[in-house]
């Protein structure tokens, strides 16, 4: 039997948009698995947290929110290799560029078998404390280490394949994916990557030094920070939504995914959804 996952963001109108979309849902011979948000708004359908929705297996996942719901469900049902198609509930909506009025006609096409997808690369983290790993993590958009403290700036040992590069003396530093190159590192003045290219982007967040600017990199190098904070506590945040707390030598260690996540999209370039987003002038 067919089956879909639905992720949403808390929003009132979800209670309007759920009831006909899971009539769609039943009558195109799908089973239905609703995470704990979404739940709020209906009764009697199978309720399964985020964390276990891709051990379920579905042939998508639909998300109803914004980029922030769909990074989230990246990191729940990315590394099973689930489809993710995004709905756009929020409001800039990067990665969720499928309007509601929309939404209809984008999942006819995903029964037809003619909504493509795309396959984005994803960061893996570890952070260090000595040498026992800290924590490990996945992120879609960017991992971000800033300092702490409102008026201090941090020192951040930046190495590529364990060559020292140099170190950053700056509130904090960003290393993006192509996926994330227009998020936090577009606002810190990093380029913009075409998804598609195959390299990450280390962005300094306000540096001392203006020298110290964005550097490109290819994902096949182990990207390493050192954080020379000393009795200041510093922050690491994976796409801007889980937070640990790093400590003067604490080291983080990241390279590319063994797994992608796979976003369903609609027939829109890249440079589309630029324009449309960015607001950047038209022919």
């Amino acid at each position: 039997m067919k089956s879909a996952a639905i992720i949403s963001k808390p929003k009132p109108e979800l209670a309007g948009i759920l009831p006909e979309l899971l009539t769609w849902f039943r009558q195109h011979g799908y089973k239905i698995y609703l995470d704990e948000e979404t739940a709020k708004y209906v009764t009697g359908e199978e309720v399964v947290s985020r964390e276990d929705m891709g051990a379920r297996h579905p042939d998508f996942a639909l998300v109803l929110g914004g980029d922030g719901t769909l990074l989230s469900a990246a990191r729940a049902v990315g590394h099973d290799g689930v489809p993710i198609l995004a709905v756009n509930l929020g409001s800039l909506g990067f990665l969720t560029e499928v309007p509601l009025s929309d939404m209809y006609p984008t999942l006819e096409a995903v029964v037809a078998g003619s909504c493509p997808f795309e396959e984005r690369s994803v960061l893996d983290c570890t952070a260090f404390r000595e040498a026992e790993p800290l924590s490990h993590h996945f992120a879609l958009n960017d991992v971000v280490v800033n300092k702490s403290a409102i008026s201090r700036l941090a020192d951040f040992d930046l190495l590529i394949d364990g060559a020292f590069v140099f170190t950053y003396k700056a509130d904090g530093v960003i290393i993006a994916t192509p996926t994330g190159s227009t998020a936090y590192s577009l606002a810190a003045g990093g380029p913009v990557l075409m998804p598609s290219v195959t390299s990450f982007v280390v962005t300094p967040v306000c540096p001392h030094a203006l020298t110290h600017r964005p550097l490109v990199v290819p994902d096949t190098a182990q990207i390493e920070l050192r954080v020379e904070s000393g009795d200041e506590e510093a922050f690491l945040s994976i796409d801007g939504q889980v937070g640990v707390p790093l400590w003067q030598g604490d080291r983080l260690i990241c390279h590319r995914a063994a797994h992608t996540v796979k976003l369903m999209r609609v027939r829109r370039t890249f440079f589309d959804v630029l324009r449309s987003k960015l607001k950047w002038g038209q022919r």
